[in-house]
């Protein structure tokens, strides 16, 4: 008579696994934590206080100290530094034909410089306290908006150098500002009073068109693609607000554990083709972490962590080079990884020449590899790629199982090495309430290889609360076998002891536990209030555009 089986089966896996604590590496945390090589720039000291990007050739410019760099986007190296400051420098702003560059400062002066000559062409006067916001219009090349510590907001006319419009409506410090990329008459500010306003320059009221009221002081704020969104960043949260609603509140962030000192928009290329663009929303903090935002399904998609508290970030308008800036004067910039013509990783077609790279010999049947050609060829970019079904390795207990052949899948686990492979055929028994049965039916050796079995892993934390139950009903079930065999007799002492032992074990702990718990409390209090002292010593003295102490 034929044995019965099955149709289809899967492999027995016990459910007592216990999680992974490392997070699960998604395709777009793959995406911006390895197809970036990062660079560190180090030994410039102090704060990098902003990061911008030139609009044309995609180099960027930072500000430190008095002084300001252009770092070259090709090899991430200095090419020309800015020192015509008497002050801290702040907020970088290219003009959107990369041709000019303007800074704020300490002294209160807004600074316009020309790339080539690296000249200041224009001094703008007007602000009484330092100057934390400069921002170009989008297409406007003769304007541009200023915001300092005075709570002013300031328009200007570059070329006569004179103060065009005058906003008053922030109570505190304005620190943050842009442009809105649908209309050169449209910018926000963002200020320490926990407001952000829209100004249109159209308005001869100077009054502000739409009020938000983020709820913590101000420290970024942006357009996303297309103007009819804004992002605020303070304290520990990033927030999503829609424009054309007057300023309704879409969404709220709060992964970061710190305040959120700058945020910016980078994009993902998903098939090679720029109408695929994606865009997604990065903040950085205090808390040294960088979070991937994506806005439109509201979302984190990546989080990676620095050594330093970050101040500042920036992304180029092709998402070919992601740079972070520190309080420690330490920039990471990281330049995305290229591919060749043929999807495979390398270096570009454009570094050889032509003579450089060596003709291929043609296969013919006379060679051995002609009948291996193509086994390890990689699939090229936008290639359909099929895989064949992988074969199912079936053990022996689930070849027993599949034919219900409950005992002897019992018994092959118990001789087997694998503790996981025994709970989880257990476990299996158990839902097809058969486990009982199949000990009710060992005989004395087979009886005695599970007491020993049980003897062994019945103490592990990961097993013990299945296998302790478990060896409460073979010691009931078979107590008339136990008692008449010396040998099985050995091994239920052996369980017994390796139980007391652990309850000592645990007693121990607790004992210990009750005596550490009171001094971590505490350590804890004493060692919070160094750490807020120690925050605000060093935020004092580093003249960091965050300090809301100073």
């Amino acid at each position: 008579m034929a044995e019965v089986q099955i149709g289809k089966t899967y492999p027995v896996k016990s459910r007592l696994k216990p999680k992974s604590k490392k997070p699960t590496s998604t395709t777009e945390s793959k995406y911006w934590k390895k197809s970036y090589k990062t660079t560190q720039i180090p030994n410039l000291i102090y704060p990098i206080t902003s990061i911008d990007f030139s609009p044309l050739t995609n180099d960027f410019i930072t500000t430190y100290s008095a002084s300001a760099t252009l770092y070259s986007s090709q090899t991430l190296e200095p090419t020309s530094k800015f020192t015509s400051f008497n002050d801290v420098a702040y907020s970088a702003s290219y003009r959107h034909d990369g041709k000019l560059v303007a800074f704020g400062g300490e002294s209160g002066d807004v600074q316009v410089f020309d790339l080539k000559t690296r000249s200041a062409l224009r001094r703008l006067k007007g602000h009484y306290r330092s100057v934390r916001c400069v921002k170009y219009p989008k297409f406007d090349n003769l304007h541009l908006f200023s915001g300092g510590d005075d709570t002013f907001v300031k328009y200007w006319d570059v070329a006569s150098e004179t103060e065009l419009l005058s906003f008053q409506g922030h109570k505190d410090y304005v620190r943050s500002g842009a442009s809105s990329p649908v209309s050169s008459d449209l910018f926000v500010t963002g200020s320490y009073d926990h407001t952000v306003k829209l100004w249109d320059t159209r308005v001869s009221s100077m009054n502000s068109t739409m009020n938000i009221n983020h709820g913590k002081p101000v420290e970024d704020v942006i357009f996303l693609p297309f103007g009819s969104l804004l992002a605020t960043a303070g304290g520990n949260s990033v927030k999503i607000w829609d424009v054309t609603s007057g300023g309704k509140l879409i969404y709220a962030m709060e992964s970061h554990n710190k305040t959120v000192t700058s945020i910016c928009v980078g994009k993902i290329l998903k098939d090679g083709s720029p109408e695929s663009d994606e865009s997604r929303l990065l903040s950085v903090g205090l808390d040294g972490y960088m979070k991937v935002f994506d806005y439109s399904a509201l979302k984190i998609t990546h989080s990676m962590r620095y050594p330093a508290p970050l101040l500042s970030v920036g992304v180029s308008s092709d998402s070919s080079v992601r740079v972070i800036g520190t309080s420690n004067g330490v920039i990471y910039a990281g330049k995305k990884k290229k591919k060749d013509v043929d999807g495979v990783s390398g270096k570009e077609l454009g570094e050889y020449s032509i003579s450089s790279v060596p003709e291929k010999r043609a296969l013919r049947p006379t060679n051995f590899r002609y009948f291996e050609r193509s086994q390890s060829e990689k699939p090229s970019r936008g290639d359909y790629l099929i895989k064949r079904q992988a074969k199912v390795k079936v053990t022996e207990h689930d070849k027993l199982l599949r034919k219900f052949r409950h005992k002897e899948a019992l018994v092959t686990v118990l001789n087997g090495k694998s503790p996981h492979d025994m709970v989880a055929v257990m476990e299996e028994l158990v839902a097809r309430k058969k486990l009982l049965k199949c000990v009710s039916n060992l005989d004395e050796d087979e009886l005695g290889l599970l007491l020993n079995v049980l003897h062994k892993y019945c103490t592990v934390p990961r097993y013990a609360g299945f296998l302790i139950g478990l060896t409460k009903r073979v010691a009931q079930m078979r107590a008339e076998d136990i008692k008449s065999s010396y040998t099985l007799k050995g091994y239920v002492r052996n369980i017994k002891r390796s139980l007391m032992e652990e309850i000592s074990i645990q007693n121990s702990l607790q004992e210990i536990q009750g005596i550490i718990s009171p001094l971590l409390r505490s350590a804890e209090k004493a060692f919070g209030s160094i750490m807020v002292a120690r925050w605000k010593w060093s935020c004092l003295c580093c003249s960091c555009q965050l300090c809301i102490l100073s």
